[in-house]
């Protein structure tokens, strides 16, 4: 049986606790620098139980290279959990481009770094597939392919299904009217009040969505530059530290991880929290956190599935965008199961998301 997620974001600790984590339980782990970029290059695969591992590609500024590979594990464990509560046949990797401090990447030196990954995904010979991820694009993904063929998420024009933005959006939404349910009743936007910590390539779209629905915004980026779409929408700008401080219905990280802290958790004023972000929780009892404060939490391995269902059905062969479109909105029907087994169980929305993920899991004939 899998362990449950840590929820420890490496960035936010010294080099010199980077590898104070449980027991290995990864299948793969490949640590090598790249012969054209010069650059730390980690690939890490947790558990190929359902199938080849699919998780994506991050480049990312680290303090060092072990956080860098101490981030690929806990980001690929939760991507077992990913793919198995959305019922595909999947397992959990990812791949980390470490990034010095102080490091500026150019187009060139990105490119060598993608092939450098490209080979990377090579040597594993298919146990893993990568795709997008923050950081990187579709059109990385072609340059990836030209080393590999373990790649998805190329685009359109070079044969593949192009960006999941679009999906992993949908599916946030879908999540975000299943707590507005489960909390209020209804599942309507209008006059919700919401907080976005984010406006990325998901958040963004999430905020373009949420304010056409009438919702009443406040968002925040640590990029200046996105306050333009704040503008744009009609929400209210904030810059970013305090966001979770406001009060609200909904508090929704899209950022990077590790969002939730205990002090975080301790000052949200908020009904639920659920967003894009991946392991939002910087401590795994977060869930416990919350759920005494008597705040939802939507387990995020479970609302940001949409991309990764996107790539999988979309790459396949015949496939079919209505049941791609109709497994993304599903999202939604998995958190009403997950909460209300939460509270007719008294566990954490925690407990019973990776209960789900887990039994997914152990349904697979040992030796298959």
């Amino acid at each position: 049986m899998l362990s449950p997620i840590s929820h420890t974001r490496a960035s936010d600790r010294h080099s010199s606790d980077a590898f104070t984590t449980p027991e290995l339980e990864h299948e793969h782990v490949l640590v090598t620098r790249g012969v054209r970029s010069g650059l730390t290059v980690v690939v890490a695969v947790h558990s190929t139980t359902l199938g080849p591992a699919l998780g994506g590609a991050r480049v990312w500024t680290y303090r060092s290279w072990r956080d860098a590979v101490s981030d690929a594990l806990r980001l690929s464990e939760g991507m077992t959990y990913k793919n198995a509560a959305a019922g595909l046949s999947r397992g959990g990797g990812k791949s980390v481009v470490y990034i010095p401090e102080g490091t500026v990447l150019d187009a060139e030196r990105k490119r060598d770094a993608m092939l450098d990954l490209g080979d990377a995904v090579e040597s594993l010979g298919g146990v893993y597939f990568t795709a997008e991820d923050v950081g990187t694009s579709a059109e990385d993904m072609a340059t990836v392919s030209e080393r590999t063929a373990f790649v998805e998420g190329l685009p359109a024009d070079r044969g593949g299904v192009g960006e999941p933005s679009d999906a992993t959006a949908a599916g946030v939404y879908s999540a975000v009217t299943a707590t507005l349910d489960s909390v209020f009743g209804s599942p309507i936007v209008a006059d919700r009040r919401a907080v976005i910590s984010g406006l990325g390539q998901v958040g963004g779209r999430l905020a373009r969505r949420l304010a056409s629905e009438g919702a009443r915004l406040i968002v925040t980026d640590v990029n200046p530059a996105r306050k333009a779409l704040a503008d744009e929408i009609g929400a209210s700008w904030i810059e970013p530290g305090d966001e979770h401080q406001f009060e609200t219905d909904l508090f929704i990280p899209c950022g990077v991880g590790g969002a939730l802290t205990p002090d975080v958790i301790a000052s949200l004023r908020c009904r639920a929290v659920v967003g894009a972000a991946n392991n939002q929780l910087e401590q795994h009892d977060g869930a416990e956190q919350l759920a005494e404060r008597g705040i939802l939490w939507a387990p995020d391995f479970v609302v940001n599935a949409g991309g990764v269902i996107y790539i999988d059905m979309a790459s396949k062969p015949g496939a079919d965008r209505q049941a791609i479109e109709d497994r993304v909105e599903h999202i939604g029907d998995t958190l009403r199961a997950i909460f209300a087994q939460a509270q007719s169980e008294s566990i954490t929305t925690l407990d019973a998301a990776e209960r789900l993920a887990q039994e997914r899991l152990e349904s697979v004939p040992a030796g298959v």
